[in-house]
């Protein structure tokens, strides 16, 4: 069981990981495989508000997916957008992306198979995966303009639609994690990380949520 107390610093990094920039109309909405069906959800709402008329959709699986999403998390996420009326002509598909940074790369790489010119690109992801998000396509997809879009809400609410209290901290240090190794690894961008967040990292690490790190290389 998770105290009141020890929620103040995944508090603290779900509002690091957010980018708060607000979506406006892109060439191409990218939305991220996971095992969160909001991000379809997210990008279904964009797409029926007009902020892109072609969406990428990129995943394969994971250990926290295979089981969940069999078909892979790009066909799930697919399966949903066109549950919530978004048209299968406005819908590509990179089923074999295993990380974030192959989600930035094939993304890319398919749509430059298509011919199709991009300028900008509305990045959808799990609101504490923003600020990763959007670090990794700055390094990897750095001529275009990236918006970063989650779906609107607090982590209660977050943890609530999860409904894994134990999970959704692990997964808030797994990110802030990879914001301070990635970069020097050439995986993102390097981003100024204020000390209270570091200090909100440290402290759970310290605590025993950490079966979302990565070794440290």
């Amino acid at each position: 069981m998770i105290s009141e107390q020890s929620w103040q610093d995944p508090q603290l990094l779900w509002n690091f990981q957010l980018m708060k920039h607000e979506p406006r109309p892109c060439s191409v909405t990218v939305g991220l495989g996971s095992h969160d069906l909001g991000v379809a959800d997210t990008t279904a709402e964009l797409y029926h508000r007009g902020f892109a008329p072609l969406i990428v959709l990129t995943g394969a699986t994971s250990r926290t997916t295979r089981d969940r999403m069999p078909r892979g998390e790009a066909e799930h996420h697919r399966e949903r957008a066109l549950e919530l009326g978004v048209p299968a002509d406005a819908i590509l598909v990179d089923p074999n992306a295993r990380n974030t940074g192959e989600n930035i790369r094939f993304s890319r790489a398919l749509l430059a198979e298509r011919g199709i010119d991009v300028s900008s690109v509305l990045l959808v992801s799990k609101p504490y995966e923003e600020r990763r998000a959007y670090a990794t396509a700055r390094k990897l997809w750095p001529e275009v303009e990236i918006v970063s879009a989650s779906a609107p809400m607090t982590l209660a609410e977050y943890v609530a639609s999860i409904q894994d209290a134990r999970l959704v901290p692990d997964m808030l240090v797994g990110a802030q994690q990879r914001l301070l190794i990635y970069p020097d690894q050439g995986f993102m961008i390097r981003q100024e990380i204020p000390e209270p967040v570091t200090a909100a990292y440290d402290r759970p690490c310290d605590a025993g949520f950490t079966s979302r790190l990565v070794p440290a290389s």
